[in-house]
């Protein structure tokens, strides 16, 4: 795969993955506070949730489609995990409540007054920043001149694995 479309699919991944996780990470956390507290049952289905939410970050995280995924969803959840946060400091009022459903809202709460999302976009924002993760998979050809054989080349090493040459 060549490195432009190993970033155009890092982009779209980008745009599809990190509000898909973030979806599962809001509803896993606030329907597990909700059952907890109102129903005295712990929700299993949310956990399968929480772990699906798990592995598609990791997957932002690990992989080696390109680092635009997970530098866009880490620009994403840094936002939303500074929203609250800033709310703290004595400042207008950030957190918009009523415009998603309420337990994926409680969840919202939940996770960005404790400083996870901020954590999990920082965390994304970092992995995004090594340097190899930016190269191409398949090193590039050297170009190699046609006369390799013939002689020794002060730019060329030496092959160790050749057998010596004997008379």
């Amino acid at each position: 795969m060549s490195n432009g479309a190993r970033h155009a699919f890092g982009v779209v991944a980008g745009l599809l993955l990190p509000p898909l996780a973030l979806a599962g990470l809001l509803y896993g956390i606030g329907e597990i506070s909700f059952q907890t507290r109102s129903a005295f049952q712990f929700p299993w289905y949310a956990v399968g949730v929480l772990a699906v939410a798990a592995v598609v970050l990791a997957f932002l995280a690990g992989s080696r489609l390109s680092p635009v995924a997970s530098l866009l969803g880490g620009l994403a959840y840094t936002a939303l995990g500074l929203l609250p946060l800033l709310e703290f400091t004595g400042g207008p009022r950030l957190v918009l409540e009523g415009l998603v459903p309420a337990r994926v809202n409680e969840g919202y709460l939940a996770l960005g007054h404790s400083g996870a999302l901020l954590v999990v976009g920082v965390m994304l924002l970092t992995v995004s920043l090594f340097p190899s993760r930016w190269r191409a998979t398949v090193p590039e050809p050297l170009s190699v001149s046609p006369a390799y054989g013939q002689g020794t080349s002060p730019y060329l090493p030496e092959d160790a694995t050749r057998p010596m040459f004997r008379e």
